[in-house]
């Protein structure tokens, strides 16, 4: 998911019934319900714990099979990820969904790709690394689960309600025009510019258990932040300039630099 939120102006309809309105904010609330519940089964898929289909369940399919299908998996949440998400295809996709619910269905089509891609999931069990040391056990799960906890409060410290949807639609229902976030640089991002994916990178990587499907998991999702990285800060360079150019220039991409980034941007 991204750092900063970057979305159009939209108008406000107050001539828009009632009816529109409320089925449009229902349609939002839906979206994000179905968003907690995509979320909480990945932390139980990628962690092996309580879901009944996880990244290592039991062996459906053959080395070759199962690694050609995993990679097409990730590969089309990846494209469905990082292409709807670009100012320029958003031109174009809502001349096809009205503006105040584009980010809802942006999050519903996310929903449904993570849905296919825990449904297929073929697991590769072979062990790449098992820690079997109860206290670097309990240690790695525990730093684990603190990656899960980042990405939820990296959303918070923007704005959680604009990046899932529901302001857009909350606003829409009100009759209040859309009104773009301003650029901001909250605790977290005054030492990493995408905390987010910082979450997200503990939450794959930091594990007692790493099997090959594991590792291809981790490893082709990273591929993907990385170069998804590129073009949401070519986006946010466009959209917010100079303040995003020098802001850029101050804290690191991922590095948590404390000292550094704190003394920079004080400048």
């Amino acid at each position: 998911m991204s750092s900063f939120v970057v979305c159009h102006q939209l108008g406000a309809e107050p001539k828009a019934s009632i009816a529109r309105r409320a089925v449009f904010l229902a349609y939002g609330l839906i979206c994000y319900a179905m968003f907690l519940g995509v979320y909480l089964y990945a932390i139980g898929f990628v962690t092996g714990k309580i879901v009944p289909r996880s990244i290592d369940a039991p062996v459906t399919a053959d080395g070759p099979a199962a690694l050609g299908l995993n990679l097409l998996l990730l590969v089309a949440f990846g494209l469905q990820h990082s292409i709807m998400a670009r100012p320029t295809f958003k031109r174009w996709w809502t001349r096809i969904v009205p503006e105040p619910i584009e980010r809802s269905t942006y999050v519903l089509l996310t929903n449904m790709a993570l849905i296919a891609l825990f449904a297929l999931w073929r697991p590769m069990p072979a062990l790449v690394w098992d820690v079997q040391v109860p206290a670097a056990r309990a240690a790695l799960w525990v730093i684990c689960a603190a990656g899960w906890a980042l990405v939820v409060i990296a959303t918070f410290l923007l704005n959680h309600f604009d990046l899932f949807g529901l302001r857009q639609v909350w606003l829409y229902f009100r009759g209040t025009p859309y009104t773009r976030l301003q650029f901001r640089v909250p605790f977290l991002y005054r030492h990493a510019r995408h905390p987010l994916y910082v979450g997200w990178l503990t939450a794959f990587w930091i594990t007692p258990t790493m099997t090959v499907g594991h590792l291809l998991f981790a490893s082709v999702l990273t591929a993907y932040i990385l170069i998804a990285i590129q073009f949401e800060e070519r986006n946010l360079l466009e959209v917010h300039g100079e303040d995003y150019a020098r802001y850029r220039r101050s804290v690191p991409m991922l590095a948590l630099g404390w000292r550094r980034s704190r003394q920079a941007l004080a400048e």
